[in-house]
């Protein structure tokens, strides 16, 4: 059985962490681990956030 080789796939990856982090600053857009790591936690806070914001706009009315 031949072996799997995930260059192809890592890169498509990488590239998308990158392309999200992309106006980050200092390592955070350019180091695929701080980048990665950044990029989790912008997600997770706008996940939050717009459960958050559905719960606001019930408040206005």
């Amino acid at each position: 059985m031949s072996r799997v080789k995930r260059g192809v796939t890592k890169h498509a990856r990488h590239k998308k962490i990158l392309k999200a982090a992309k106006g980050y600053s200092g390592s955070s857009s350019r180091n695929y681990k701080w980048a990665k790591e950044a990029v989790m936690h912008a997600w997770s806070y706008a996940y939050r956030h717009r459960r958050e914001r559905k719960g606001e706009f019930r408040r206005l009315w």
